[in-house]
Formats: C-alpha cells, structure tokens, sequence
C-alpha cells in the first residue's frame, strides 16, 4: 500500500531537487504554506491538491502515467473490459 507520507516525502523531495521553496510552490499551487506542508508530511490533503502540486513540480504527467493501468501487462491484456487499447506514444 502507497503511503501518503511516502507520496508527501517525494513532493518534497522534487521540490527541494527543482530548488523551490515552499512559499513559491504554495503560491504556483494556489494554496497555502500550511496546506503544503501538510501535504509534503503525508497528513492529509486532496487528490486535487496533490495533483496541482505534482503539476507545478513539472511531475503530473509521471503520476499519470504510474497509474495508467494500459502501462501494466495486466491492464494490457484485459483492455478489452475498458473499451480501450494503449495508444503508442508518437516520436
């Protein structure tokens, strides 16, 4: 199981990797300092937050792509329940 400290942990990390402070990164989000540490500490926040976040980081499209179940074997092999096939990334 993903732990939200764990997810937190990472924000934190690319933030501190891209040298951005939590003020900027709170003020790109459109959030506060507050919620961003609550966030980067795992304590709690919106998937909609989280995901602001991961996209002012320049990480959004890694998330989406992590959970994308046409990435897996399985969901590859089982597409034909979602009504979808993967498609192939140009260039």
């Amino acid at each position: 199981m993903i732990e939200a400290q764990k997810l937190g942990a990472s924000l934190q990390d690319w933030r501190i990797l891209l040298g951005l402070t939590q003020e900027l990164v709170a003020q790109r989000a459109g959030i506060s300092r507050s919620t961003l540490i609550k966030l980067e500490q795992g304590a709690g926040a919106k998937l909609e937050t989280f995901l602001t976040v991961a996209k002012v980081l320049g990480i959004a499209d890694r998330v989406q792509e992590a959970v994308e179940p046409l990435n897996t074997d399985l969901g590859r092999a089982r597409s034909r329940l979602l009504g979808r096939q993967r498609v192939s990334k140009a260039g």
